[in-house]
């Protein structure tokens, strides 16, 4: 968690490759297995934050959310969206684009927009983190 709250892309990405052995069992043919290796890298984000999937949200629907607990209110919030075979950065602009953060109106702290990918030719997981203001 630490590596996301500081933005540590890199780091990110590594934590996804390696969950990814774990879940080597699973086909990563589609965004589904891909948000279960993801829900093994936020694992422990469960400490922190109430997680929603699939939230409806601006024109669409938004991967997974990450609101903090009450006692965890300095915590930044997470908008994660998933990409298969695409790269993070669209992941960061669909985000943008079908103004998913909308769905966080009432939501008044900071918010962090993380995107991750998997490509199927290089075996590559990237991610993108970016700050955004509600």
């Amino acid at each position: 968690m630490e590596a996301v709250w500081d933005c540590n892309e890199d780091f990110v990405a590594k934590a996804a490759q390696e969950a990814h052995y774990e879940s080597s069992y699973l086909q990563y043919n589609n965004e589904n297995a891909l948000s279960y290796t993801i829900s093994l890298v936020f694992y422990v984000a469960r400490n922190y934050y109430t997680v929603i999937r699939e939230m409806p949200a601006g024109k669409g629907r938004a991967g997974m959310i990450y609101l903090p607990r009450k006692q965890f209110s300095d915590k930044s919030a997470l908008l994660i969206e998933l990409k298969w075979n695409k790269t993070a950065e669209s992941a960061i602009a669909q985000i943008k684009e079908r103004c998913y953060p909308k769905a966080l109106k009432d939501y008044s702290g900071d918010l962090l927009l993380v995107g991750i990918s998997y490509d199927k030719k290089t075996k590559e997981h990237g991610c993108r983190i970016a700050p955004y203001t509600i």
